[in-house]
């Protein structure tokens, strides 16, 4: 494959990706508002000029446009912010009923919360089709790494072993392994290894070391000094409801970890040089596209769920800032006026202009175009 090629095949995985995402997100939108009485005038996949569409019994033209970066619903009543000296258009008595306007904010809250939503409900399930279908990654009990200056360094571990019994009890999996090293601080404990094609037995002393519990509770715990191979995983297929909570359980611990991020990063506790755009997103893509589906369908519900993280980040211009205006309208029992809203937006614009500039920058400094 030439470089052209290799290039092509990077940003169609991409776009293939995104618009998909996108799509999720849109629908998301859509379906709430259909529930609410609200008329959907346009469903675009990309923007720009339309390349294919077709209107629908409900008046609602769907549309693939020129530029698959995005996607937008528009709803009646949902216009722009007027320009200076210009009136907004009235509606009629008929249209009001089925404007996204003149819904409460209860209604209004609830169609933009449903894109992010469902972006959220969307990995849910393709962790739990993975989990039920291919099923889970159980690490085994091989060693990946030997840590320097560890006991298992010291007792002879090398890349490779696989553990398959300590104190001649069968160890099968690396959590096994973990467990049992970890209740033995600096207790001399018998290994039963297998390295190539021979057994041996190696002896180890896992070096004590102090950790404190989430109730503040410090205690002892062993450690011999390794890390699983990745590469040696058995998978367990879960039963519906297993793989359901697998499910939730992944995307719940994928948001605290994003969040945990950002915020290392907003205290300065972390650096921005992990923060990527599009390009890197589309390397990856094409990286997880090579590997085989099953990393790109794993990879598209991880980006599921930042876009609907990052949707709900209380800025103008995304759902989050919507949201945060509809909270405040409820709570002042009145919207804020159109100047107070017109400054959040631009405000809100330029957040996310210099953020998409900061990233980009951020993916050809990773990419080393800068360098080229």
């Amino acid at each position: 494959m030439g470089i052209l090629d290799f290039t092509w095949y990077y940003i169609v995985v991409f776009l293939v990706l995104l618009t998909i995402l996108v799509f999720v997100h849109e629908l998301g939108h859509y379906w709430v508002a259909r529930r609410n009485n609200v008329r959907v005038e346009v469903f675009s996949v990309g923007f720009g000029p339309e390349i294919y569409g077709w209107t629908d019994s409900r008046e609602t033209r769907w549309k693939i446009s020129a530029i698959p970066l995005g996607g937008y619903v528009k709803m009646l009543g949902q216009e722009d912010l007027p320009e200076d000296g210009e009136e907004p258009r009235e509606l009629t008595e008929e249209e009001k009923a089925v404007s996204f306007e003149y819904k409460t904010v209860g209604q209004r809250a609830a169609i933009v919360f449903a894109g992010p939503a469902i972006n959220f409900l969307f990995g849910i399930l393709v962790f739990a089709l993975l989990a039920g279908t291919i099923g889970t990654a159980v690490p085994l009990a091989s060693i990946g790494k030997v840590l320097k200056d560890s006991a298992a360094e010291q007792a002879g571990f090398m890349p490779g072993d696989r553990v398959i019994s300590i104190n001649g009890e069968p160890i099968i999996y690396f959590d096994e392994l973990r467990t049992t090293v970890g209740k033995n601080p600096d207790t001399k404990l018998t290994f039963g290894v297998q390295r190539n094609d021979e057994q041996l037995v190696i002896q180890a002393v896992p070096k004590a070391s102090t950790r404190t519990g989430e109730d503040g509770v410090a205690t002892q715990v062993g450690l011999l000094g390794v890390e699983w191979d990745r590469e040696n995983v058995e998978y367990e297929r879960q039963n519906p409801l297993g793989a359901l909570w697998f499910g939730i359980e992944r995307t719940y611990t994928l948001t605290v970890a994003i969040l945990k991020y950002v915020g290392d990063m907003l205290i300065g506790n972390r650096g921005t040089d992990d923060l990527g755009g599009p390009l890197r997103i589309a390397q990856v893509a094409g990286q997880m596209a090579q590997e085989g589906m099953i990393e790109y369908v794993h990879l598209m519900a991880l980006l599921s769920i930042n876009l609907g993280l990052i949707n709900l980040f209380p800025i103008p211009m995304l759902d989050g800032g919507h949201l945060v205006f509809y909270g405040i309208e409820a709570l002042r029992g009145r919207p804020l006026g159109p100047k107070a809203q017109e400054y959040g937006f631009r405000f809100g614009l330029i957040l996310v202009l210099m953020l998409v500039v900061f990233v980009t920058w951020n993916d050809l400094v990773h990419l080393e175009v800068i360098e080229f």
